[in-house]
């Protein structure tokens, strides 16, 4: 079975310790931690139902196509990115209907870029969140097409409600399209396959997975930003510097601490097969610094992305609970 928690907690982190200068904790067992649960377990439902209306819409019943979509993108997962868009847009006053319109897209874009990468001619992996990739399902065609699908339903769905402005649609696009262009995800992800069994420096390494895996996460940030703009686009302004230097310091910890764990964990727990990096030889953060060095340089950029929060204005920074335990549960988790 697949873990429906959104966010899980791990070993990885310490759970009875703030995160220097004063950070959110990471204990379950607190009052904040208790509410962010309730809060991340009812928009993960949110997520579901989002999806169960929107992928696979249109298409004739039983029709391989959308089955391979629905596939996945309903499979589960951690909903990090809508997450964010929801956490950001609701600190800030955004309208929740152009809330649910990013927070989907941003996870119709991920799940697309995560059937590409489990493909024979990119990472070639046969597990994905406990359960057989999408390729090794549907077949790699359906794969193929299932994942150019699920991007373009990503655009639809930013376009297709007629209560968003023009220019919020606008700028949500850019703001998607930009993170999962060839300056983002898919550049980042060349950079990967041509550095395999190369050695990269800290500079480069950053560079790469602040693409591959840094742009979109921001783009969901930046997305929740854009939607309160819509409201008060005095306070957005003020808040965007902040919530960018946040968003960029946890995309970077995500991907530290991806690669922590596959090299310190199995594969069931992870619910992908583990060892993959240093079996294909890809340049990571544990490749280059080792498992504890790589740890601690995870929490720094925490603690970089909890002091931009801290830099945000009233009234703003009164409400970023949120933002602070999503950060804190990306070194926490356990897949």
């Amino acid at each position: 079975m697949v873990n429906s928690n959104p966010m899980p907690t791990s070993a990885l982190a310490t759970t009875d310790a703030p995160a220097s200068g004063g950070g959110a904790e990471t204990s379950r067992a607190t009052p904040a931690g208790a509410d962010f649960d309730a809060w991340a377990a009812q928009r993960a439902q949110r997520a579901r139902e989002l999806i169960e209306r929107h992928v696979g819409a249109g298409l004739a019943p039983g029709a391989s196509l959308g089955e391979a979509m629905h596939y996945a993108a309903a499979l589960g997962g951690k909903r990090m990115r809508p997450l964010l868009v929801w956490a950001t847009g609701e600190c800030l006053g955004a309208d929740p209907a152009a809330l649910d319109a990013a927070a989907l897209a941003t996870e119709l874009v991920h799940a697309y870029s995560l059937v590409h990468d489990d493909l024979p001619c990119m990472d070639n992996d046969v597990l994905r969140r406990g359960m057989p990739t999408v390729h090794v399902r549907f077949g790699e065609a359906m794969a193929l097409l299932a994942g150019d699908a699920l991007q373009t339903r990503a655009f639809e769905v930013l376009t297709g409600d007629a209560a968003l402005a023009p220019a919020l649609q606008a700028r949500l696009c850019g703001l998607l399209a930009g993170a999962a262009g060839a300056a983002g995800m898919a550049g980042g992800q060349a950079t990967d396959l041509l550095a395999t069994g190369q050695r990269l420096d800290l500079d480069a390494l950053r560079d790469m997975h602040a693409r591959k895996t840094g742009a979109l996460l921001r783009a969901s940030v930046l997305m929740g930003v854009a939607c309160a703009a819509e409201r008060d686009a005095e306070l957005a302004a003020r808040c965007e510097p902040a919530l960018r230097t946040y968003a960029e310091n946890i995309g970077l910890a995500f991907q530290v601490v991806d690669d922590v764990l596959d090299a310190s964990m199995d594969s069931a727990t992870l619910g992908k097969t583990a060892g993959k990096d240093a079996e294909q030889g890809k340049a990571t953060f544990v490749s280059l610094l080792g498992v504890e060095p790589a740890r601690q340089y995870a929490q720094r950029l925490l603690d970089q992305a909890l002091e931009a929060l801290r830099r945000l204005p009233p009234p703003a920074q009164q409400r970023t609970q949120r933002l602070a335990e999503l950060a804190c549960r990306v070194l926490a988790r356990s897949h």
